[in-house]
């Protein structure tokens, strides 16, 4: 609606001394802002903003050096870009004054890491530290500190650390202390030049208010505090001298509970906004988590699943239990009173994004935009009515490792059951089909834990897919609820800002009034239940053949990969000793072809990847 149109409507409505927040999504390749009328939770225009260096996972923009396998690095500076960008377009597209405008909130992906000075100065900044990796961003999939989190399981085992089970049993790769501990071994003249390791939800919070507030959920989820305390000096003492004090002096801080204000915008914010200076600025948080009061889906057992590049699964409780795998526990992780549990899959839509950038041939593109479709939408329309097991495949979906209930990123894919006769989109649904598996073993183990879930709603770019929707309805024989939202969690965040401006007393109250779903949207079909059934129980032994140590190939294979990319760097830094032009060998051999950006194609997959009708 142009904005004059908007504004008569609103005249008329009555509304034209609404007041209105922000909420900023923070995800894996852009952020989003979108602005939400605080009486009902109305979105009236939003906008987005692609982070200029993307993902950075096989070259450093700034040099041009090859990273190792399993990292994935951005810049800060792209996040202060969406403040610059994307919310001045926002209240723009939905035409109202900004001075109405009481309050912003900010979500992230999580765990997502930089390394700052006191003031917040991210090392990447200084240009000393701006050809060296381990002083970027480590972007939530980075997967590279696996070998850190192991000697954590490990030791935290030995010892029978009390936090250790509030994880159940394990702590990830992508989490806090392992990556930090990676960055102390890795490049410890950064380590010991870092002041803070901050989560980019509260660095992103930092730039806003011009102070430090550690938000109460990546501090419990990825941060490993419970019940007040971070591990001991002595554990981490033990993991590596060096690391003894890694809790106190690099990551400790005041923390900010959900909800609460974590400060006034600035006048430098306010500038590059163009909000109202000293508005209240939200606690940071995490994606998943702000989207469940988004989607009205706070009590005991609603499970909601944010799906996207990974999916993320949220769900309270009023008992603490420890669930096998899960990501953790905390008290008060999602909503003040209950137990917030947390799980999730590393990768989904970066599955299906893999596979359309990489495996497809060329003629199912040209057929696609034929047919005036996506490649995603053609495939899923060529596949649909194949009855369910009638390509004969069966897979695995640890293409970017596994988060629960295995909490292994040594892991990867797996698709059996090809022959000479398998066409490319039966390989697609039979990916689709393995997210699917991977979400009811996550389910079937918070149940069989004594967590049950009784409802489950769907958040997220993969909801717009309707056969993968019903897949998942089959598979898990539950019916499916959809956030009545294209920006849930950005959702979310409007919802804390308008906590934090005082308008609501509580995030329960504010999710009742402004968050929106579509109850039982899909329902389970009992014969392509039945179906599903049976795949998964092949799915069922694969993953405990594979991921419980029946067959370590897996880790063998991960552990050759990285042996062969240490040989290559090292004959290739011989080579360059003696004379040849190192940069142009590593672009010749190990730069992707440049028609394919695997780094962009996730993103792609949570607009493009809709079901064909």
């Amino acid at each position: 609606m142009p904005t004059t149109e908007r504004a008569a409507d609103q005249e008329a409505s009555g509304l034209v001394d609404e007041r209105y927040v922000v909420g900023v999504d923070y995800g894996t390749l852009s952020g989003r802002a979108v602005v939400v009328r605080v009486s009902d939770g109305a979105e009236l225009g939003s906008a987005a903003f692609a982070y200029p260096h993307a993902v950075m996972d096989r070259i450093l923009a700034r040099s041009g050096v090859t990273l190792p396998p399993d990292w994935a690095l951005q810049v800060p500076s792209d996040y202060v870009d969406v403040l610059k960008h994307a919310v001045p377009d926002a209240i723009a597209a939905a035409g109202i004054d900004p001075a109405n405008v009481v309050g912003i909130g900010t979500d992230f992906t999580a765990c997502t890491m930089i390394p700052t000075l006191s003031d917040g100065t991210p090392l990447n900044e200084l240009p000393e530290f701006a050809d060296r990796p381990h002083a970027y961003v480590k972007l939530w999939k980075h997967h590279a500190a696996q070998p850190q989190a192991d000697r954590i399981n490990e030791l935290a085992a030995v010892r029978g650390e009390s936090w250790s089970p509030r994880y159940g049993g394990l702590i990830s790769s992508e989490w806090e202390f392992a990556k930090g501990l990676q960055l102390l071994e890795e490049d410890p003249e950064i380590y010991d030049r870092m002041q803070h390791w901050v989560e980019a939800a509260d660095w992103i919070v930092w730039q806003l208010t011009g102070t430090y507030v550690r938000n109460a959920c990546t501090a419990g989820y990825k941060g490993m505090l419970q019940d007040g305390e971070y591990p001991s000096r002595d554990f981490l003492k033990a993991l590596n001298p060096g690391f003894e004090t890694f809790a106190e002096t690099k990551v400790a801080h005041q923390i900010g509970q959900l909800g609460a204000s974590a400060g006034r915008l600035s006048a430098e914010a306010a500038a590059l906004t163009g909000l109202p200076e000293g508005i209240a600025v939200a606690v940071g948080n995490v994606d998943a988590h702000v989207t469940a009061p988004a989607a009205r889906a706070v009590k005991p057992g609603q499970m909601v699943a944010i799906m996207g590049t990974s999916t993320c699964h949220v769900m309270n409780s009023d008992r603490l239990v420890e669930v096998p795998g899960m990501c953790g526990v905390v008290d008060g992780g999602i909503v003040d009173g209950l137990y917030g549990y947390e799980a999730g899959q590393s990768g989904v839509g970066d599955i299906f994004a893999w596979f359309v950038e990489n495996q497809v041939p060329a003629r199912y593109s040209t057929e696609a935009a034929a047919a005036g479709l996506s490649v995603h939408q053609y495939l899923t329309e060529l596949i649909a009515g194949q009855p369910v097991g009638g390509h004969g495949l069966v897979a695995l979906d640890w293409a970017s490792g596994n988060r629960s209930v295995l909490v292994d990123h040594e892991l990867s894919g797996l698709v059996l059951g090809t022959t000479l006769t398998t066409r490319t989109e039966e390989i697609y649904r039979a990916l689709l089909e393995s997210t699917a598996f991977g979400t009811r073993k996550i389910v079937e183990t918070f149940t069989a834990a004594g967590v049950p879930v009784t409802e489950f709603i769907v958040a997220g770019g993969l909801l717009k897919n309707a056969f993968l929707m019903q897949v998942y309805s089959d598979v898990l024989r539950m019916p499916i609820s959809t956030i009545a939202s294209d920006q849930g969690p950005a959702l979310g965040s409007a919802i804390h800002a308008a906590v934090a401006a005082g308008v609501y007393p509580n995030v329960l109250a504010a999710g009742e009034a402004m968050g929106k779903v579509n109850t039982n949207v899909y329902q389970p079909n009992d014969e392509a239940a039945d179906a599903y059934d049976r795949l998964y129980a092949e799915y069922s032994l694969l993953h405990d053949y594979f991921g419980r140590g029946a067959n370590d190939v897996m880790h063998r294979l991960a552990a050759l990969r990285r042996e062969g990319f240490a040989a290559a760097s090292a004959g290739a830094a011989s080579v360059g000793a003696g004379g040849t032009d190192l940069d142009s060998l590593e672009q010749q051999s190990l730069e992707p072809e440049p028609e394919h950006k695997p780094e962009h194609s996730a993103g792609a997959t949570a607009q493009s990847m809709e079901a064909a009708k």
